[in-house]
């Protein structure tokens, strides 16, 4: 679960990157068209890569915290997969505030109320965040394996 994860937060990293590169791009309203399009998918997958990183991340603390209340053990497992979760729900928020924000301003750029700069700054600022995101996401996955594989081996698994 945690590949296929990381595997759609990298593929959405990659999506605003070419949707940012294609936004500097446009000329022609097929180019609008074909920028808010890939904009608006991106956004969709962006949203849900890091809502399920959230969301299996509480379900693997609350798993550990279950393996280690029945097995018996006396570690501090549970409270370092917790802490994990800090640092990945704040960027992967601000992540997700910035990649929305920057696709809600886009409309209104397309209808010309908003200027096509500050939706610009916003674009980089999301693809920045969703980055960093992308970095947190990785390090809790990664250490959280090793917390499960410490729980199992003190379980005798």
């Amino acid at each position: 679960m945690s590949a296929a994860l990381i595997t759609a937060s990298i593929l959405s990293l990659v999506g605003l990157v070419v949707s940012v590169a294609r936004g500097y791009m446009v000329g022609t309203s097929d180019d609008v068209l074909q920028h808010a399009t890939l904009a608006i998918f991106v956004t969709f997958v962006t949203l849900l890569a890091h809502s399920m990183t959230m969301f299996y991340l509480i379900g693997k603390g609350r798993a550990i915290r279950d393996a280690v209340t029945e097995g018996g053990l006396t570690t501090d497992a549970e409270a370092r997969v917790s802490a994990l979760r800090g640092p990945v729900f704040t960027l992967a928020t601000m992540a997700m505030a910035l990649t929305m924000g920057t696709a809600i301003f886009g409309g209104g750029v397309d209808i010309g109320v908003v200027p096509s700069g500050f939706h610009a700054i916003l674009g980089v600022l999301a693809v920045a965040a969703n980055g960093v995101a992308l970095r947190a996401i990785v390090n809790a996955f990664g250490e959280s394996s090793r917390i499960v594989d410490e729980v199992n081996r003190a379980l005798g698994v």
